[in-house]
């Protein structure tokens, strides 16, 4: 073997040097320090849409108890009685809302307080309340055909069923927690506290700034 191919036999097996292991090194820093960057933001991303995903589930439980409540419990009754029937009986004179077919007979959850009748709390969506069904009380009239029952007989049933607004409390993406910032539907937006008389809208009780520069809390 000749010396020269000794020589580069040698080289080749001497393996990086020192500035080579080190700017290597240093690009994988450099790579590295830019994607963290990168995944912060993309956790931050999700996060964000589960929180705007929750406040939107919230909220429209919040309106679907607001349309079951319509016409439910008028003052000083413990019944909801029939809000949709003959006006010369009481009913009738409350507008329906298509979209609720069930009307809430629970009034010992409303006090003198919530006349709008908005949820007195949040866990009241979790743990339900009694409904019964939404109809026409037709006073008078008589069967189609022998045997079949009056139109009264048909309008008096109103079983009652438990009706769940939320199948769980919601957690707050952005602390982990269940604790919202709770407004009435008598307090201005931004309000300090609570005055727990309904809830009529929640926001997070995070103040970090999201993504697009407003606030957690401002959502």
């Amino acid at each position: 073997m000749t010396s020269k191919s000794r020589a580069v036999r040698q080289s080749a097996s001497a393996g990086y040097t020192l500035l080579e292991l080190v700017l290597t090194l240093a690009v994988l820093a450099i790579l590295v320090m830019g994607t963290i960057p990168l995944a912060q933001n993309a956790v931050k991303r999700e996060k964000e849409v589960r929180l705007r995903e929750t406040l939107r589930m919230v909220r429209n439980a919040i309106d679907e108890f607001k349309r079951d409540a319509m016409g439910a419990c008028p003052q000083g009754a413990i019944m909801s009685g029939n809000p949709i029937g003959d006006p010369r009986t009481g009913g009738g004179a409350v507008p329906t809302d298509p979209r609720s077919r069930v009307v809430i007979d629970q009034c010992e959850i409303f006090d003198t307080q919530n006349l709008d009748r908005y949820p007195p709390s949040l866990d009241i969506l979790v743990e339900g309340v009694m409904v019964r069904p939404r109809g026409l009380n037709i006073a008078g009239g008589s069967g189609l055909r022998d045997g079949s029952k009056q139109a009264t007989e048909l309008n008096s049933v109103t079983e009652e069923v438990k009706k769940v607004y939320l199948r769980e409390m919601p957690v707050d993406p952005m602390t982990g927690d269940t604790k919202w910032n709770l407004r009435s539907s008598y307090q201005e937006p931004g309000a300090s506290s609570w005055d727990q008389i309904n809830v009529f809208d929640i926001r997070s009780t995070s103040d970090d700034v999201a993504m697009n520069g407003e606030k957690y809390s401002e959502w």
